[in-house]
């Protein structure tokens, strides 16, 4: 790639497509190098999303190589269009809706750019409101109180708090940012490591407790056939001296019209693959073959005069014990396209970022660097701190039980001292993501739709307005869902971006015509055709797999899908109207 940078030439301040926030950065304003860049990555990658994306890939029943394995993988792959896709805000120093102008036209990134800004604001939202939970949990450790579960005065003030820090950065612009991130990457790697090494003095070995990622693979009951007759596989939680830590064990079986209950028996190697038929006549076989109904299994131990209990676990009908191949390269696939997606969005709006770059290489370097990097040692740190909780937590006897989540294993420690130091850090961790993955893109999205009005502060605004009015507290689990199926949509914008950038004009653009309305990416009313049907044929592509059973590998797969078909359809469409692509 070339280090050639482009500067503006000619005044076209005096557009309505111009404005200072989205012009051009200047050679003099490119302070970000490749470590900044690596920083940056650090400060998004270390997140609660990054520490849960392993730790659930083994409860899927992958082994931790297995899926430190995917996501380095993954995240190889999507470096490479984060790279190919930055070097248009390095040459020309854009953001990614004035680039979007070349392809979409400049009425047409609208909708690209939009959706972009508001995922990250529901994100911004939801993230906004873990960073104020770690200020209700300093709050309370200080004290020496018991914070509520349920939704209090305290939690919203507290959301407030930290929705202040979050626009502090934003009011103070770009290289706030910058410093944030460079402040922020030491230290988050520094916790990470210090998590690993708290999980292996504890658990007294670090092969030890790697070996209790076995452990974790497993389901906690699974229901299969042998010789005709059904069979219950229990899989409780082992001490590191390979002894079960649950006493007791109960079934709730599904019989005519109610649940049959095996009331509490004692647990020990010999009963763990319990044959049902054994335990009642009236058991509905065809039932729990079918899977329409499920098993309910409680298990609990003594701690002095009172038990500890564990979740119930619903068990359905699976063929076999163990997975088979296919199922198992299956999984592979169908968690490697999880992984990409999980950057999609940043993917598209990189340009945000690499416009801030001082070269090329500095760029490319400082994302490779960053991203895949990052994700791997954070996801093995979730990895391994979860393992560790298997037998350094008395009360971990099924899976379930184990801290998944950082939130979780944080509430377990009792000295206030260690809460409140590692929610300080779980702020940092929390707000330095936030900054850069969830405001960035939308505020300049939101300037795109009026450059001379709204700024880049304006627009950080709006997006700290959106994040609260979406009420993060209620729709925390729900939003997740939500903006991770968006997300995963948005490899066509990707792929018409690249496809243009790259095949159609050989990187080479005229930098003021992207400010004109009459320059040659005006197009027809601000809309190129060819990219809106090229977009609307990937999303419909990978949808029509989420409604037509028989297609549903498409959805399974939407962004490479969408990524293909759009990028295709695109260059097909644009070959016929060269008129559309260059001057």
């Amino acid at each position: 790639m070339k280090e050639e940078i482009i500067s503006l030439q000619e005044d076209v301040s005096g557009s309505p497509l111009y404005g200072e926030d989205i012009a051009p950065v200047s050679i003099e304003k490119r302070t970000w190098g490749k470590w900044d860049l690596a920083a940056l990555w650090v400060g998004m990658a270390v997140c609660i999303p990054t520490y849960l994306l392993a730790s659930y890939m083994i409860k899927s029943g992958l082994s931790w190589l297995e899926a430190l394995i995917i996501i380095g993988i993954a995240n190889l792959i999507i470096t490479i269009p984060m790279v190919l896709n930055g070097h248009a805000g390095v040459k020309y120093g854009i953001p990614f809706p004035v680039l979007g102008r070349a392809s979409f036209g400049y009425n047409g990134i609208h909708l690209a750019s939009v959706v972009r800004g508001v995922v990250a604001c529901g994100w911004f939202g939801v993230q906004t409101w873990i960073g104020g939970l770690a200020f209700y949990a300093i709050w309370h450790a200080i004290m020496g109180s018991q914070g509520s579960p349920d939704l209090d005065l305290g939690k919203f003030i507290c959301f407030g708090l930290f929705w202040l820090v979050n626009m502090f950065f934003i009011v103070k612009g770009t290289e706030s940012i910058r410093v944030l991130e460079e402040w922020a990457a030491p230290i988050l790697v520094i916790i990470g490591i210090a998590l690993i090494g708290w999980g292996a003095y504890q658990a007294k070995g670090f092969g030890v407790v790697l070996e209790q990622s076995k452990q974790l693979e497993k389901p906690v009951a699974n229901i299969y056939e042998e010789n005709g007759e059904l069979f219950l596989a229990l899989s409780p939680i082992k001490d590191i001296n390979g002894n079960i830590k649950a006493e007791e064990y109960k079934l709730d079986i599904p019989v005519a019209d109610s649940m049959y209950s095996v009331g509490w028996q004692e647990i020990h190697e010999e009963i763990q693959h319990i044959n049902l038929a054994a335990t009642s006549t009236s058991i509905q076989m065809d039932s729990l073959r079918n899977g329409s109904k499920g098993i309910e299994v409680q298990f609990r131990k003594a701690d002095g005069e009172k038990y500890i209990q564990s979740s119930t676990a619903k068990v359905s009908f699976t063929k076999s014990a163990e997975g088979g191949l296919v199922s198992k390269l299956w999984s592979y696939v169908l968690w490697l396209t999880a992984m990409v997606g999980f950057w999609a969005t940043m993917s598209l709006s990189i340009a945000d970022i690499t416009r801030y770059a001082k070269t090329q290489k500095e760029q490319i370097a400082g994302q490779f660097i960053g991203l895949p990097g990052t994700m791997i040692l954070y996801s093995f740190v979730g990895v391994f701190v979860t393992c560790a909780a298997v037998v350094n937590f008395s009360d971990v006897l099924v899976a379930d039980d184990a801290p998944w989540d950082p939130v979780s294993l944080l509430a377990r420690f009792e000295n206030p001292i260690v809460v409140v130091i590692a929610q300080i850090f779980m702020i940092i961790a929390t707000l330095s993501t936030n900054i850069a993955a969830n405001v960035i893109a939308p505020a300049n999205a939101f300037s795109n739709l009026n450059p001379s009005k709204i700024s880049f502060k304006l627009g950080g605004i709006i997006t700290g307005i959106i994040g609260i009015v979406i009420c993060p507290w209620w729709l925390i689990n729900d939003i997740s869902a939500i903006l991770i199926f968006i997300s995963g949509l948005l490899g066509p914008v990707l792929a018409i971006l690249i496809c243009d950038y790259y095949v159609i004009r050989k990187t080479s653009m005229k930098l003021a015509d992207l400010y004109k309305l009459d320059g040659i990416y005006s197009y027809r009313n601000g809309i190129n055709n060819a990219a809106m049907i090229a977009l609307v044929i990937g999303v419909a592509s990978a949808l029509i797999g989420y409604w037509y059973e028989p297609l549903d590998f498409l959805y399974k797969f939407s962004w490479f899908t969408g990524f293909a078909i759009s990028f295709f359809v695109y260059w097909v469409m644009m070959l016929k109207h060269r008129e559309l692509s260059l001057d």
